[in-house]
């Protein structure tokens, strides 16, 4: 349990000496999540992955909860967030591109990372920009930070999708074209009979977006919504 969530980045001075900085702590310990997802980011693999002993690294860190602030801040930091353009619409669309960036290539900030907020120093970067960008839609703050959540949220929930989507690849073996031509017969089946005239129509008539299409096209509709509630709130036709 970490009853100061905030030590870690005051102690930052303190780890920038030689030997084991904070910046190599974060580095290895991002490689192993990467890989393996975060729960296997313990001390010991950590050490081990250093070539160095576990006790010296309680001379840069206090515990594991330490080096989970170190790297989801790393993670979250690998990519500057977009400027405010003037453009609100743009600019947040730009910013859901890059979060959902930075999900695909650390998987485990989707699903096992802490979710209260973080205040790393590239997390309070993130959050001003952020805040920034969404406060061109509307400066005040509160419906600014709303229309954010609003936006993340989304983005959140479609990426976790499609890494759902990766996970059942990896664990049956088979692609998602793969899986569909195994269940095609019984699917075909079942539609014949007229009982589900919809699901037909999507199945057999409907379109085939990627991720990437399905991302864009709810991101769009998500801001279409922001801009008519501007748009009524501003008393605009």
């Amino acid at each position: 349990m970490v009853d100061d969530p905030g030590r870690i980045w005051r102690r930052a001075a303190e780890r920038r000496r030689a030997g084991l900085d904070g910046d190599r702590i974060a580095a290895a310990a991002l490689r192993l999540a990467d890989a393996e997802g975060l729960a296997a980011v313990s001390m010991r693999r950590l050490a081990a992955e250093l070539g160095a002993g576990t006790m010296s690294l309680y001379r840069h860190v206090s515990g594991r909860d330490d080096v989970v602030e170190l790297i989801v801040d790393a993670a979250w930091g690998s990519e500057p967030p977009p400027a405010p353009t003037g453009d609100w619409r743009a600019d947040l669309r730009a910013l859901a591109g890059r979060t959902r960036r930075i999900l695909l290539a650390h998987p485990w900030l989707a699903f096992e990372a802490p979710t209260r907020p973080r205040f790393g120093p590239n997390a309070l970067r993130q959050t001003e920009a952020s805040l920034a960008i969404a406060r061109q839609a509307d400066q005040d703050i509160d419906r600014a930070a709303a229309l954010l959540d609003a936006v993340m949220s989304f983005t959140f929930g479609a990426v976790q999708r499609e890494l759902a989507e990766r996970r059942a690849e990896r664990n049956s073996g088979l692609t998602e074209d793969e899986w569909r031509r195994t269940i095609g017969p019984y699917l075909r089946e079942a539609l014949a009979g007229g009982d589900y005239p919809h699901l037909r129509a999507r199945v057999v008539d409907g379109a085939d977006p990627d991720h990437a299409e399905r991302f864009a096209f709810g991101l769009d509709r998500v801001l279409d919504g922001i801009g008519a509630w501007l748009a009524a709130v501003r008393g605009e036709r």
